[in-house]
């Protein structure tokens, strides 16, 4: 077991190598080609090599293309890169999913981590204990579990979510706000475990498309018949969580929502899994010192509250 996942592993980090170093090229292609038809001087980068990429650029075509079906969402043409690797097999099985907590949690911790669970199918709740992250995400691994949550509080107060995609990546990082629970909700209705439907609004950007793919492969494919809803709306970067079921009151639908509610902020993508995280590379990190962080969207390309009706 050990053998083949180190093997897999190089695997892996060799593809990704190849995708950079040839991604590194292309830009370089694409600048030369760029000078050429405006008629513009040469940065100095390109200078030594120009004649042979400008000889290269003669049989550089667009590349290979495939349909992305994964998970059941078509998605067009797109070209292969790691990230579809990560998600490869998604859609052919259902995702196994660990939900934790951190150490010694708190009774309402606990609480919103069991209707967390619920959220989920196929999902499974463990206690913490003295477990190290390694044994854990060893024993996951062992387990073909394919994502592994970790939900952290301050005070009592659910306030951090961690996603972990096994075997390789990535883990995301989202701030957790505005929690109500199950027992907050005045009238909730009965908990459905069947298989939902999702809704994504406002996902625009490669960066948001990216969050939608690391949040829309923790469901299975829902069947046609489902009453099952789950909205993940982006708002100004805050994705907001909504969990409904639905029924036909002769010609009208009629909505009930069964909870829990929070909303999410994505800070940080790390190309990697909880037990190697020091060593992994930073896909993307939230600044917010930086002078133009507060004027910028960056999971799409406005706030989203515009078309707010359209969703919710």
């Amino acid at each position: 077991m050990l053998r083949r996942q180190g093997r897999l592993r190089r695997e892996y980090l060799y593809r990704k190598q190849v995708e950079s170093r040839h991604k590194a090229q292309q830009e370089r292609k694409e600048k030369l080609k760029k000078s050429l038809e405006e008629h513009t001087p040469l940065h100095g980068d390109l200078k030594a090599d120009a004649l042979k990429l400008r000889d290269k650029l003669k049989w550089t075509d667009e590349g290979p293309e495939k349909a992305a079906t994964i998970g059941g969402f078509s998605g067009g043409a797109v070209t292969a890169n790691s990230q579809d690797d990560e998600y490869r097999y998604a859609g052919c099985e259902d995702p196994k999913i660990m939900i934790t907590t951190s150490r010694e949690p708190s009774a309402r911790l606990k609480m919103f981590v069991k209707e967390l669970r619920l959220i989920f199918p196929n999902a499974q709740r463990m206690n913490r204990g003295n477990y190290e992250l390694k044994q854990l995400i060893h024993a996951c691994r062992a387990n073909e579990v394919t994502d592994f949550i970790i939900v952290h509080e301050h005070r009592g107060v659910p306030d951090n979510l961690v996603i972990c995609h096994l075997p390789y990546g990535p883990t995301a990082y989202f701030n957790l706000s505005g929690v109500i629970m199950r027992h907050d909700i005045p009238d909730v209705g009965p908990m459905s475990e069947q298989k939902p439907h999702l809704i994504f609004h406002n996902f625009k950007t490669p960066l948001g498309e990216r969050t939608m793919s690391i949040l829309k492969y923790l469901f299975p494919v829902p069947k046609e018949d489902s009453k099952r809803v789950m909205t993940f709306a982006n708002h100004d970067d805050y994705i907001c969580f909504r969990h409904h079921t639905f029924k036909k009151v002769e010609n009208d639908i009629e909505m009930n929502e069964v909870g829990p509610r929070f909303t999410l902020k994505l800070y940080e993508i790390k190309l990697g899994t909880l037990d190697q995280i020091e060593a992994a590379d930073t896909e993307w990190v939230y600044r917010p010192y930086m002078t133009t962080s507060k004027k910028r969207r960056f999971l799409s390309d406005d706030d989203g509250w515009a078309q707010e009706d359209d969703v919710m």
